[in-house]
């Protein structure tokens, strides 16, 4: 068995996830991948966090090849332990990449695997054991959020894909509750459950160099292109490109939802309630605490601010 064009491969997986899902993919993975000749190893998460101290362990062993195996809350797990966090002086501590030259490969399994959509790389494990002996990557961004944590104490995360503020946030937070078998129906319950505690409010926006006040039901920023388990809410994302594509909804609330299906084809823009631009930087804070979540996790409330990280992570396509 040989190593694959960046060393050994690391995977990394939840295989309790996605209903058993994940361990049966995991599985026909790493038969791929030994047919291939590819050397690698499994560390298999056994609970929250765990993918990201996999993904910095591995990272300090020398392993430069890491496999997130799962859904979006793996790969913005793995993508967390790929960043560290050093205070410039007299600053606060800024993210930058553990290793520039590290790989990052995606095995989407389970429920909910919108980051490897916009690349097209939602496929067979058989296909992607193949894909991940060879040496094509794409170096793409990384978005960064600050905001306040659950006890009130400042935090701050990198995510790959999509962040939301007020109304999609509420939806994640709810579909959580669902089962995950139901697929794209827990979206649509939570999506209809979530309007009656949404709250439209008056709101300064900072969007690049653009300052505006403007009545705020949801706000997205995204790196890539789907999120939702399929809905292409930001057809104009390039996740190379230095820029988020931010959208703000401010029609009122029952709009939102009934955008939902006109969402999943990408077609919701433009909109006369929605302000869309491309924009390296996002920052808002409302009168009262809004939500916000990050690649399908809630991470906690406003104010909040959202930059790049340009060319990141090297992703393998």
């Amino acid at each position: 068995m040989t190593a694959s064009p960046f060393g050994p491969l690391r995977l990394i997986a939840n295989p309790r996830a996605g209903r058993g899902a994940v361990a049966a993919d995991l599985s026909r993975l790493t038969t791929g991948l030994s047919e291939q000749g590819v050397e690698f190893d499994v560390v298999e998460t056994t609970e929250p966090g765990h993918a990201t101290r996999a993904a910095r362990e591995a990272l300090a062993e020398g392993v430069r090849y890491l496999g997130a195996v799962g859904g979006d809350g793996t790969v913005h797990e793995v993508v967390n332990g790929m960043v560290e966090w050093a205070p410039p002086e007299g600053s606060t501590p800024e993210p930058r990449p553990t290793d520039p030259e590290a790989v990052l490969a995606v095995a989407a399994a389970g429920s909910g695997s919108d980051f490897a959509r916009t690349f097209g790389i939602d496929r067979k494990p058989e296909v992607l054991a193949k894909r991940f002996a060879t040496d094509k990557v794409m170096p793409i961004d990384l978005g960064v959020v600050s905001y306040v944590g659950p006890e009130g104490e400042p935090q701050q995360r990198v995510f790959a894909n999509i962040a939301e503020v007020g109304y999609g946030a509420e939806v994640v937070r709810r579909a959580q509750r669902y089962p995950r078998f139901i697929g794209r129906l827990r979206y649509l319950f939570a999506a209809w459950g979530a309007i009656a505690g949404l709250e439209r409010q008056e709101t300064v926006l900072t969007i690049g160099k653009e300052e505006k006040s403007v009545p705020v039901v949801n706000l997205v920023v995204a790196n890539c292109q789907f999120f939702g388990g399929g809905m292409k809410v930001a057809p104009r994302a390039l996740p190379d490109d230095n820029r988020f594509n931010v959208q703000v909804f401010t029609g009122q609330r029952s709009q939102v939802f009934l955008l939902t299906t006109k969402i999943y084809r990408g077609e919701h823009i433009p909109h006369p309630e929605i302000i869309e631009r491309m924009a390296p930087y996002v920052s808002i804070a409302p009168p009262k605490r809004l939500l916000i979540e990050a690649d399908g996790e809630v991470l906690g409330t406003t104010p909040a601010r959202f930059w790049l990280l340009p060319k990141a992570i090297r992703l393998k396509i």
